[in-house]
């Protein structure tokens, strides 16, 4: 099982960057997906969620109107295009496969932290760096 993240890098306020995850090894068009993400010296943040069959998306009130999740289950991707980038943004973002949808969604809608252990599958990360 595989999830690998890539295109992060470092931008300027309001800039855009767009991430992409490439699964492999499950069945990736069956599972929902989210992006989480931690910034130095916090915890773990969901960001989006995103149904498996990419009918439902949901945000974080810190990224609702600038980021957009989506996926391809054709090409087994997922991705999140982030528009307006602030400092608050930096972080490094992971390609997660949640235990729980639901759990996921009342941890995002409560602004509770996510914890390591209610992610199923995790990437690498990729680094997502935003200055001013």
């Amino acid at each position: 099982i595989q999830l690998v993240e890539s295109g992060g890098g470092s931008v300027q306020v309001g800039g855009s960057l767009r991430l992409s995850c490439a699964a492999s090894g499950f069945a990736f068009s069956d599972m929902n997906m989210a992006w989480v993400r931690q910034a130095p010296g916090k915890g773990l943040e969901y960001v989006s969620t995103i149904t498996y069959g990419g009918d439902s998306t949901i945000y974080s009130d810190s990224v609702k109107g600038r980021f957009t999740v989506s996926r391809d289950n054709s090409k087994n991707s997922l991705y999140l295009q982030m528009n307006s980038l602030k400092t608050d943004d930096t972080a490094v973002y992971y390609c997660a496969a949640p235990r729980s949808h639901a759990a996921a969604i009342a941890t995002m809608t409560s602004r509770r932290p996510a914890q390591h252990s209610d992610i199923l599958y995790w990437g690498q990360g990729t680094q997502v760096t935003v200055s001013s």
